[in-house]
């Protein structure tokens, strides 16, 4: 998804602390400055890989992450809902960045606007389940990502045997994936939104009525 720059201690730590992946408690409203940063990258992969697709007239290889139509709700949004539902520790959106990508280095596959919620939701549960001291069981998470428990399990699944099972993530590889999510405050002037939403179903997610200040990359059609 990128070339990672090279690993310096004293970076790593500034990025770590800059990315808010330290935050202990947290309010109704507190988001840690980590959701921001990768749903914009998140949000141009999108843009960019659709773009490519549309541009060689390929067609996109359907996965079990992939749903019929985008959700309404964007990236940010669903983000920050995963967050504030699941009570997962910030540090897990970076490893579930980590996972994503070594999901999408198998051949002809693509982050789109159909498969990155459901891609998003089951990288991040794994995180969770790998690295923080307490989690939810699927049927809980699937309610958070507005899926049912049985596709939930089923992505599970697919994402471990994808990517062999690799969960394990050295503290180099994941200070190296934090800095470039610093890097992408610095060069796109990322700015931080206003509201939040609530928790609602997958089938009727739509962001319109909590919009950032900053407009959206790209409006999507509901799911």
């Amino acid at each position: 998804m990128w070339n990672l720059p090279p690993d310096t201690e004293d970076l790593c730590t500034e990025a770590f602390l800059s990315l808010g992946l330290s935050m202990s408690e947290k309010g109704a409203n507190d988001f840690p400055r980590v959701l921001l940063l990768l749903s914009s990258f998140l949000d141009r992969a999108v843009q960019n890989n659709e773009k490519l697709l549309d541009s060689k007239k390929v067609k996109e290889p359907l996965t079990v992450f992939h749903g019929l139509k985008a959700p309404n709700l964007g990236i940010q949004r669903y983000m920050e809902r995963i967050y504030k539902y699941s009570k997962c520790s910030p540090s897990c959106f970076v490893l579930g960045l980590v996972y994503m990508d070594r999901y999408l280095q198998q051949p002809g596959v693509y982050v789109t606007s159909l498969n990155v919620h459901r891609l998003l939701i089951t990288s991040v549960v794994l995180a969770a389940k790998f690295i923080d001291d307490a989690f939810y069981n699927n049927a809980y998470y699937a309610k958070v990502g507005g899926i049912s428990t049985r596709e939930m399990n089923r992505l599970e699944l697919n994402m471990l045997f994808c990517i062999d099972f690799r969960l394990k993530v050295d503290v180099t590889t994941f200070g190296k994936y934090c800095l470039q999510l610093e890097k992408e405050a610095t060069i796109y002037q990322v700015e931080w939104p206003i509201k939040a939403c609530a928790l609602v179903d997958i089938n009727n997610l739509d962001d319109t009525k909590c919009r950032s200040l900053t407009q959206r990359h790209a409006e999507v059609e509901g799911l």
